[in-house]
């Protein structure tokens, strides 16, 4: 195959991934049955939309914490550094989370007898995360819109019906990317869905009670 033909081979790879991030939305099982392909150049091909699901679920991620909650409580934080504090948080945030939650799922899928590898854990957990992602484009620009930066004070306007709507919408989103996890699981590995429930509820256990614990 001349150099040509390979660079043309690749960027179609490429294109096939960044295509199936929407896709999961809609036909989950045949994107993530798409993981099998585990080699270096498929691994290679999904790296970039990874790195943007990665990136974007983790800014959403961040936003929600204690934290930005109450960001502007210190006079010091001016609002136009919040876009700034969520974008490098959300990255520390989304990468500590990739890797520490792709442990997990490796260890509880392994522990079931899968004989993937680690990369190929992290990668489905990217692909389930598109919710999560698509939350920050869909939930947050509204949220902004209505009540500013009451959003980043404690008792602020954006603190009472409308924040619980906002949370229970948020929920939803989370919710969804476990049930795709769930599907994830059982299309990588071809496994039946109580196995696949197990690893999944094994890979998120740990990671929930430390969101809850968080918000107490």
């Amino acid at each position: 195959m001349s150099a040509r033909a390979g660079a043309a081979a690749e960027a179609q790879l490429e294109r096939a991934w960044w295509l199936r991030v929407p896709a999961v939305l809609l036909a989950p099982t045949a994107v993530f049955a798409a993981l099998r392909d585990d080699s270096d150049e498929a691994a290679g091909a999904r790296q970039e939309p990874i790195t943007a699901l990665v990136g974007l679920a983790g800014i959403a991620g961040v936003l929600t914490t204690p934290v930005a909650r109450r960001l502007l409580d210190d006079t010091s934080i001016g609002t136009a550094l919040v876009p700034v504090w969520a974008f490098i948080g959300g990255a520390v945030y989304g990468i500590a989370l990739y890797w520490l939650l792709g442990l997990f799922l490796y260890a509880a899928v392994r522990g079931l007898g899968s004989l993937g590898d680690h990369r190929r854990a992290r990668h489905l957990l990217a692909y389930a995360a598109v919710p999560l992602a698509l939350s920050l484009l869909a939930l947050w620009p509204v949220r902004v819109a209505v009540y500013g930066s009451d959003l980043f004070r404690s008792g602020g306007t954006g603190r009472g019906t409308g924040d619980a709507v906002f949370s229970a919408l948020n929920a939803a989103f989370f919710a969804w990317s476990l049930v795709l996890l769930a599907i994830g699981v059982r299309a990588v590995h071809g496994w039946t869905w109580p196995r696949s429930l197990a690893a999944t509820a094994l890979a998120a256990a740990l990671p929930a009670l430390v969101v809850l614990a968080s918000l107490l």
